[in-house]
């Protein structure tokens, strides 16, 4: 740890009672008071669904249960092999990781990034090696509209768990999209067709380094798509990727509570 993260460390530490005395510690799920100013309270933690084993060697989509072989493929990854390395998912998509990650993403808690942060981390294999993150992309025009990357500051809480080198600007979005919420799988990849690249400054860093990209949802994966064609074309070894909540209600408890809304107007990006 750098002389800078200890004296870090230690001022949040000291000033923690008094953050705590003016701004009560509230859970962000059903505003309940908690511990800490990080954190969940003890029955919104038992509604985040976290993705179970046994699951597929190639994507990490949870199985349904019973005897599985080691090394199996899940019907998608059979039928169509991922380029990817693998989908680190902290949570499944439900009603409560949503309401935390549009509380995250479009509610300004961006307090919120080290803990959903450390949620990922959790779910991380080992990482043999040196290992780049790189945030999926915004749009300048939407950086600018909401003020700040959710996935770039996941990805430098990413960094800072796991020593990797975080590269901020190792993927462009140079043509601005539409929301992608509501489009089908294929209209979403057409219209990020040739919408990320590498910049001309990084690919000799991209070319065979092992990249861990992050994002807060991975939705149908044409995002994640788009950033894996650009970062193989620039000659990156593997890609892992890696995300709060993934989309897979096929997965999920299929209570009621718990089924993903079809009218989601915008659950994620990737």
């Amino acid at each position: 740890m750098s002389l800078g993260s200890i004296i870090a460390a230690n001022l949040a530490e000291t000033t923690a009672p008094i953050v705590d005395l003016i701004f009560p510690p509230r859970c962000p799920l059903c505003g309940g008071s908690i511990a800490g100013q990080q954190g969940l309270c003890a029955p919104c933690w038992s509604q985040l669904q976290i993705p179970g084993e046994p699951s597929c060697a190639a994507c990490q989509r949870p199985f349904g249960g019973g005897s599985v072989v080691a090394g199996a493929l899940c019907a998608p990854c059979l039928a169509r092999p991922p380029r990817h390395d693998g989908i680190a998912a902290a949570t499944l998509y439900n009603p409560a990781s949503r309401k935390l990650v549009l509380a995250f993403k479009h509610g300004r808690r961006i307090a919120m990034a080290p803990m959903l942060a450390r949620l990922i981390a959790a779910r991380l294999p080992r990482l043999e090696g040196d290992w780049l993150i790189i945030p999926v992309p915004l749009h300048r025009w939407r950086l600018w509209h909401r003020g700040y990357n959710q996935a770039a500051l996941l990805a430098g809480e990413l960094a800072k768990l796991t020593q990797a080198r975080l590269v901020i600007d190792g993927l462009v979005r140079s043509k601005a999209t539409p929301s992608l919420g509501g489009l089908g799988k294929k209209a979403r990849a057409r219209a990020l067709s040739g919408a990320i690249t590498v910049p001309a400054g990084q690919v000799e860093r991209i070319k065979g380094a092992n990249i861990m990209l992050v994002d807060d949802v991975f939705t149908s994966g044409a995002t994640s798509d788009a950033c894996l064609t650009a970062l193989k074309k620039a000659g990156a070894n593997k890609v892992l990727i890696a995300c709060f909540a993934r989309v897979m209600d096929e997965a999920l408890d299929l209570r009621p509570e718990n089924i993903t809304p079809g009218s989601d107007p915008d659950p994620g990006a990737t």
